[in-house]
């Protein structure tokens, strides 16, 4: 039971291309949909005039933006103020109080993963630890990059979507020599294919694109494989997503046809 998108070249034809797919599945719904993406660096800003659509779509509904969602899983313009690791700190102690909600997690998936707890010691920065391997010659695994999100302790509840969606990635060094290149997998246990899916193409692009600058290995695929998807209906219907999917195809188009 498994609906596997074709490999698409940047985040918004993997978005469009899953988008259609599911919404064309029974019940506009899918389970064990694997997308693949060759760069996940690619039409990943709102200068695109796909991700502008989307984003426009989500905010007139009153909606989190695009660059709220992938901030959730890396936040780039404190990486790129600050630099690593300093921008670490920087998130712990000036935004994580801000966005930190009363007995709930931020909704912020990078402090999980820079902030993983332990029974002794001080919590575990997953990220970084990915970093410091990469760039230890003394390291020989190639698929021994992992990043932990859920937590039983947390997110086992009687909620039927609320909490961490994002459940797990995991990473590994494919090519050779200087032809190396960090590829990412995430797991994801329900996904809303219009609310947040874009955003989290964009957002996991950025993370991983952040591990291989900063490990000194090239870019390799993202991969995402939503274990439940569905095209969601919150404050709009099947028209207003039959209009956005036009616009988003006539910008594609346009697109094309100017390069």
């Amino acid at each position: 039971m498994y609906l596997p998108v074709p490999s698409q070249p940047d985040c918004v034809s993997a978005w469009r291309e899953a988008v259609r797919l599911v919404d064309g599945a029974a019940g506009h719904q899918a389970y064990n949909v694997i997308i693949d993406v060759a760069d996940p660096s690619a039409r990943a800003n709102l200068a695109d005039p796909v991700v502008a659509e989307v984003d426009a779509f989500l905010a007139g509904r009153g909606k989190k933006p695009i660059e709220t969602v992938a901030n959730t899983i890396f936040p780039a313009a404190l990486y790129h103020r600050h630099g690593a690791p300093l921008f670490f700190d920087r998130f712990r102690d000036n935004v994580l109080p801000k966005v930190r909600l009363k007995e709930a997690w931020s909704g912020y998936y990078f402090e999980r993963m820079m902030q993983l707890p332990q029974l002794d010691g001080p919590p575990i920065n997953q990220i970084w630890g990915i970093v410091e391997r990469l760039r230890n010659p003394k390291v020989r695994a190639l698929n021994k990059f992992e990043l932990s999100v859920f937590d039983p302790a947390r997110d086992v509840n009687d909620s039927p979507y609320g909490g961490q969606c994002l459940s797990f990635t995991s990473l590994k060094l494919i090519g050779k020599g200087d032809q190396r290149r960090i590829a990412m997998t995430a797991f994801y246990r329900n996904h809303f294919y219009i609310e947040k899916l874009l955003g989290n193409l964009i957002g996991l692009g950025r993370l991983q694109s952040f591990i291989a600058k900063e490990g000194g290995v090239g870019l390799g695929p993202l991969t995402i494989v939503s274990t439940h998807a569905e095209i969601d209906t919150g404050k709009w219907n099947r028209g207003d997503l039959q209009q956005l999917f036009a616009r988003c195809d006539q910008a594609s188009a346009q697109l094309l046809a100017a390069a």
